[in-house]
């Protein structure tokens, strides 16, 4: 059983008339939830799955027209919708060559996306598609092995340093946030009592990290 709490993603939603201009804002906003909710690794085809939809809008609705860009998970998936209100209009999948000028926005989504299509209503019409995080649920923490291995380290240290943390219930982050203060200390003196210089290992210990970050959070070039 899973002792630290999990990540809140949150659904949201956002309003936006379908302009050409707005696609950069929200391909932007696109990635700072995503980076925020630790799935960074669907980032770039979230991105790109947001400016088709919405560039399909623009095309075959007409710029101006009043949309919704609407975000969450299914299950261990980011699901993306783009509601607008003509359900007439719909997208569709068409063989588009790699020089067609048009009909390529739908077979990019198609191709990137696990699954994709359209939601019809009276007075709107929900085009969405999924994106596999490679999360073990919806709620489960990101970040690979580093994650992994932290993870386990904060439940044996916990349930060592304070014994109400041995009930996976009470294991909050914020008590795995003191555990996680209290093991770099305890680390500190180990590495002070053995000749160590603690500020040294400290820096590279912070430039490793900030390295992976920014390999991370780096767009393609």
């Amino acid at each position: 059983m899973e002792c630290i709490a999990g990540v809140s993603r949150k659904p949201w939603d956002l309003p936006f008339l379908a302009e050409p201009e707005e696609v950069a804002a929200l391909r932007r906003i696109m990635r700072l939830h995503l980076g925020l909710w630790g799935v960074h690794e669907v980032i770039d085809a979230a991105q790109l799955c947001v400016s088709e939809l919405v560039s399909n809008v623009i095309t075959h609705v007409g710029e101006g027209t009043p949309t919704t860009l609407a975000v969450s998970m299914s299950g261990t998936h980011v699901r993306i919708e783009v509601h607008d209100p003509d359900p007439r209009a719909l997208p569709t999948l068409l063989g588009a060559t790699p020089d067609a000028e048009s009909g390529r926005g739908v077979a990019l989504v198609d191709a990137i996306a696990d699954r994709w299509g359209v939601q019809l209503y009276a007075d709107r019409k929900v085009t969405w598609c999924e994106l596999a995080t490679g999360l073990s649920s919806a709620n489960a923490h990101s970040g690979g092995a580093r994650v992994t291995r932290a993870e386990a380290m904060l439940r044996l240290f916990g349930a060592a340093k304070l014994p109400r943390v041995a009930r996976c219930d009470t294991f909050t982050v914020a008590v795995a946030e003191e555990a996680a203060v209290d093991l770099m200390a305890d680390v500190l003196h180990w590495l002070r009592a053995h000749g160590c210089d603690a500020d040294e290992v400290l820096d590279r210990a912070q430039t490793h990290f900030e390295a992976e970050i920014s390999e991370s959070d780096d767009p393609p070039v």
